[in-house]
């Protein structure tokens, strides 16, 4: 299985991106690796880990955390039935360059020092700490980032930790590659409401479009408009949260037609606009 980069972006209005699976539905990569942290927390069940050269078997659920540039399997890759998993992404400087040198975070500091060994948690943190995380994805703002800094303490002092890997391995991005790819997601970024010209990418990463459409497919496994619809929901789903119209919204995240909208919608998030927003309340 080759190994991918994979680009994470954090929500609007947050410095750390929170994700909550309720189905074994996996995102666009498999074997992958990024330059942010990451915990995986799956309330129950049983599987697979594979994290860097480590591959071991979990049982009664599973709680990660993951350095940066760790390379690592899906959690939910080849599961079928039900399933749930929260995924809390952030990079080291998420609150500034030198939140962990603060005397207050030392145990995390240290926490985040091992991460690159991948770092598996035992029952009592699980069942400890498993409400919190769970409660996470129905957060925002303050009350999120303290739920998370509560869990960072947890995680550092908890006696039932163990190294997946003795001498981690890391992968990094070329600096070029990397640079033409944050290019490639700030132009989506601030112009995702607006008609995206494909020539237009092609020209920010210096390709021809039809070798930009090879790269772009070999970076993400994604085409480039499947990506930018990804984008565009993801925003609909932040917008459903408040009151306005769904063809509003619609409209705010670049699609002229309401009838387009709800079946990109739909095939993205499996269920229209108007049926996400009946379940936030419901």
């Amino acid at each position: 299985m080759r190994l991918q980069f994979e680009k994470i972006e954090p929500e609007s209005g947050s410095s750390f991106r929170v994700v909550h699976l309720t189905d074994p539905q996996t995102c666009w990569v498999y074997w992958h690796y990024h330059p942010e942290y990451e915990i995986v927390y799956i309330p129950e069940g049983s599987g697979r880990r594979h994290v860097g050269q480590n591959i071991s078997a979990y049982d009664g659920g599973e709680l990660v955390f993951i350095g940066p540039n760790v390379p690592h399997l899906n959690f939910s890759h080849g599961k079928e039935g039900p399933y749930e998993e929260v995924v809390v992404q952030m990079r080291s400087d998420f609150l500034g360059e030198a939140f962990l040198q603060t005397p207050e975070m030392a145990a995390v500091q240290r926490l985040f020092e091992r991460a690159g060994q991948g770092l598996a948690f035992g029952k009592a943190t699980k069942e400890a700490l498993g409400p919190r995380l769970l409660q996470l994805p129905h957060q925002t703002g303050f009350d999120r980032l303290l739920s998370l800094l509560t869990i960072f303490q947890y995680l550092a002092l908890a006696p039932d930790v163990q190294p997946l890997q003795a001498d981690g391995i890391r992968f990094e991005l070329n600096p070029k590659e990397e640079g033409r790819i944050n290019r490639i997601y700030a132009y989506v970024a601030a112009h995702y409401a607006e008609a995206i010209e494909l020539p237009t990418v092609a020209d920010l990463a210096n390709l021809t479009v039809p070798a930009f459409c090879r790269y772009f497919k070999r970076m993400t496994q994604l085409t480039f408009s499947d990506f930018v619809n990804e984008y565009r929901v993801s925003q609909a789903r932040r917008l459903l949260h408040t009151d306005q119209p769904v063809a509003t919204i619609g409209s705010s995240v670049g699609y002229t037609n309401l009838s387009h909208f709800n079946k990109t919608f739909k095939a993205i998030a499996g269920q229209t606009p108007t049926a996400y927003r009946k379940a936030l309340v419901g």
